[in-house]
């Protein structure tokens, strides 16, 4: 490449590509949504989950078809968190009961994101991938807790929806490594990536066939507003798990001035729970790798 198409992939080149980008993700999102292998896998599993009736042994044999989900679910299992008792267990069947089903979905899921953020194309957009992924653990951690402590939410299910929150920036990542202009430039996509990713997000949690309800607690999550009194609605949750994780970061991209950020600034209430995120956030991590 020429010193002079470098120059122009800062100018009408580059435009085109994210352009380009948008449209493709468009084109995408009227069919089938198209992820990395080990995602749709999880997601395969996440749907199989669903069917409550099926016996244990037939969820461990699907399970089992990732070596890494599986051998993942078993640390879980025998961590300090799930076996207080100190009684370990050595096959998915068992893991998966001590678990529970929620909390099986929620670790496929997570290890499936931090594996595609970790890929190879992805390398270009390291710095972004690795704020993305603490982001969302962060954020799941923070929507458990706030769940815990302040609802009669499942906090599982809360933990899910702060994991996915932000699904539709790990989706545009992936596509934009799709494209060497935007790969030669990866610090030209965060500003499409803060004005996009919600929406498309609604749009890739839809297409994968999660429930209306976890796609409402998503919604919005991005557009200030104060924070209620007392969490009433999951998408209240989601809303103050997302700040309490970070999200300031993502309005500043969104030119909204500090002096409003401000404004809508957490109460004591919110956070006196950040150590205790910190420390859930931080037994995340230490189960599914940094």
């Amino acid at each position: 490449m020429t010193i002079t198409e470098q120059a122009d992939l800062t100018g009408n080149a580059l435009n085109a590509q994210r352009f380009q980008m948008l449209e493709d993700i468009a084109a995408e999102l009227s069919g089938e949504v198209v992820f990395p292998t080990c995602f749709d896998l999880a997601v395969r599993i996440r749907k199989a989950l669903r069917d409550t009736d099926q016996p244990l042994s037939r969820i461990a044999e699907q399970i089992g078809l990732e070596p890494l989900i599986g051998s993942k679910l078993l640390s879980m299992a025998n961590s300090v968190a799930f076996n207080p008792a100190g009684i370990v267990v050595k096959d998915l069947k068992t893991a998966i009961s001590r678990l529970g089903l929620e909390t099986v979905r929620s670790t496929a899921m997570t290890i499936t994101m931090g594996q595609m953020l970790r890929s190879r194309e992805m390398a270009n957009f390291e710095e972004m991938a690795h704020w993305l992924w603490q982001h969302s653990i962060l954020a799941a951690s923070a929507t458990y807790i706030l769940a815990k402590r302040m609802t009669r939410f499942n906090p599982d299910e809360a933990m899910m929806a702060g994991l996915v929150h932000d699904l539709g920036a790990f989706y545009m990542l992936y596509r934009a490594a799709q494209y060497s202009e935007l790969r030669a430039r990866p610090d030209t996509v965060k500003f499409l990536i803060a004005q996009w990713h919600e929406s498309i997000g609604l749009s890739v949690l839809a297409a994968l066939g999660m429930s209306e309800d976890m796609i409402e607690a998503v919604r919005d999550h991005d557009v200030l507003r104060p924070a209620p009194a007392q969490p009433k609605t999951l998408n209240d949750v989601v809303y103050l798990g997302n700040i309490l994780a970070g999200g300031r970061f993502e309005w500043m991209h969104q030119d909204i001035d500090q002096d409003t950020i401000d404004k809508y600034a957490l109460g004591e209430v919110y956070t006196s729970l950040k150590e205790e995120i910190q420390a859930h956030a931080a037994q995340m991590t230490s189960v599914f790798g940094e």
